[in-house]
């Protein structure tokens, strides 16, 4: 099971790097006024026809929570999540697709980096595919090209949402919608971008403890643009989780900055660092995220 795991693993960085050597002819053809990070942010739906995968990786790791004073014993998160849409009907109004998201955790004090061992340890730690979603992104006005939302039903592939005291993932239905809207400032060299991330968890609060609570994550991204292929970034979003019947609140605000860069006219590349500043009834970490997005 640890070697199917590794190698899936490493299927993805390979599927990846094809990705950068079968793009590299399109950089000999003519460039759009924008690219792709400039003209394709959440917010722009592909066209009909047209494919976009996303492979996004988060690494949280922490050694505070607001439940206690002090340092604590590191736990490390990882999440790699491959979305893929294809563009169908006209005007570039709707994408359809789906979601899969992959699971690594460690706790107990390892090392951050032993997520990527995935070696299973019984007691400190848990690692698989943990949850996949249909999903579609719709334009709902024509005359808005740049507001969209993204609707998505995450279905769990989790038995036990926690063993031997390790968590893996929520063992429950999530409802997703995103709304996504973004700015240009004229000149192309700034762009303000903003989400409200909504998640409705439902299903036996004994099993999971976001069951029967509304999860609301806004958040703000201002971006410039040095060229057209570099952007730096930074970034601010706060979660609430409202009470919905399953006895437990939680709220968090977060900060950060990163870099998104186009390697080819379909590839690009995104670096991004956030940090807990303040919350309650959650950890206080920082993350690490790295992504790959590809249009063709």
């Amino acid at each position: 099971m640890k070697s199917i795991k590794r190698n899936l693993f490493l299927s993805g960085l390979l599927l990846a790097s094809t990705i950068v050597f079968a793009q590299e002819d399109a950089d000999d053809q003519d460039n759009t006024t924008q690219s792709n990070i400039q003209q394709y942010t959440p917010s722009k739906l592909i066209g009909k026809g047209q494919i976009d995968i996303k492979w996004f990786n988060n690494l949280y790791t922490q050694t505070e929570s607001t439940f206690s004073d002090g340092k604590e014993p590191r736990q490390t998160f990882f999440t790699s999540t491959l979305e893929a849409y294809t563009g169908v009907g006209e005007d570039k109004r709707w994408n359809v697709g789906a979601i899969f998201e992959f699971r690594s955790n460690v706790i107990g004090d390892r090392d951050a980096l032993d997520v990527f061992k995935f070696d299973g340890e019984g007691s400190t730690a848990r690692s698989g595919l943990t949850s996949i979603a249909p999903s579609v992104k719709f334009v709902p006005f024509r005359s808005i090209s740049n507001f969209s939302i993204q609707s998505s039903f995450f279905i769990p592939l989790v038995d036990n949402e926690t063993e031997n005291g390790v968590f893996l993932d929520q063992k429950g239905y999530i409802w997703q919608n995103r709304f996504f809207y973004d700015y240009t400032f004229p000149g192309n060299k700034w762009q303000l971008f903003s989400e409200l991330n909504s998640e409705l968890s439902f299903g036996d609060k004994e099993e999971s403890f976001a069951n029967n609570s509304l999860n609301l994550t806004p958040g703000v991204f201002l971006s410039y643009f040095p060229s057209s292929k570099f952007t730096i970034l930074a970034l601010a979003q706060h979660s609430q989780r409202l009470d919905l019947g399953n006895d437990f609140a939680q709220n968090f605000t977060a900060v950060g900055g990163g870099a998104k860069y186009q390697l080819t006219n379909a590839l690009n590349l995104e670096a991004l660092y956030t940090n807990f500043v303040r919350g309650s009834n959650t950890g206080l970490g920082q993350t690490f995220n790295l992504g790959l997005r590809a249009i063709f």
